[in-house]
């Protein structure tokens, strides 16, 4: 199977070589386009711009071609996922949403944790959005001054952060902590008080190999 990822950050790129390779192996071709400058201008602009958006859907569109699926990795672009369906016989999917699906279904107080500023608001909003029981509970937590050490290239005090985070949600009574970001993945590695947290990565690609609902 042949899936295009778009994503905004290098170190991406290893995070879903190394998750296609979990679930696998040699069945699952991924392709990588990077666009870091579309998160620096939703960052420059506090969020998504209709400008952005067109930007996001117009790569989209390009990675349709020759492609079984396409999966949008950032979350902060990942309202631009809406729409396109009906363009297009190539499914997009949001790696986010795949995430918020997973996690929401296993029922409980579901922490969510962010890095970066731009990302609260569709996570948020998307979270919020996918059908839960009445009993389960949403918690969006921005962890805050961590998202300077990703982009300094300080991925271990970033992971080492977002861990500790995780482990406090869990103290604190979370029974499910999703992380919502691809760039915090490898952090679910080091948590200790509770299960692995969700990524998105391992999500996302899971429901790119999903046949789609009729």
């Amino acid at each position: 199977m042949r899936i295009a990822c778009l994503h905004t950050a290098d170190s991406n790129v290893t995070v879903f070589n190394e998750a296609a390779n979990s679930l696998s192996g040699d069945s699952l071709h991924l392709s990588h386009t990077v666009r870091s400058d579309l998160l620096a201008a939703a960052e420059d602009s506090g969020g998504l711009t209709k400008k952005i958006i067109a930007d996001t859907q117009a790569a989209l569109r390009d990675l349709c071609a020759n492609h079984d699926a396409v999966l949008l990795t950032c979350s902060t672009l990942g309202p631009a996922v809406y729409g396109l369906s009906t363009e297009t016989s190539t499914r997009i999917i949001r790696a986010d949403e795949a995430l918020a699906r997973q996690a929401v279904s296993q029922g409980g107080r579901l922490v969510v944790l962010c890095t970066a500023d731009t990302t609260v608001k569709p996570t948020s909003e998307l979270f919020h959005g996918v059908p839960r029981s009445a009993t389960s509970t949403i918690e969006i937590q921005f962890i805050p001054n961590i998202w300077s050490l990703f982009k300094t290239g300080d991925l271990s005090g970033y992971f080492s952060a977002i861990a500790t985070a995780a482990d406090n949600a869990y103290l604190n009574g979370a029974n499910v902590v999703a992380l919502a970001q691809a760039s915090m993945a490898n952090a679910a590695a080091l948590v200790t008080k509770g299960p692995p947290p969700l990524a998105s990565p391992l999500c996302g690609l899971r429901a790119a190999i999903q046949p789609p609902l009729i």
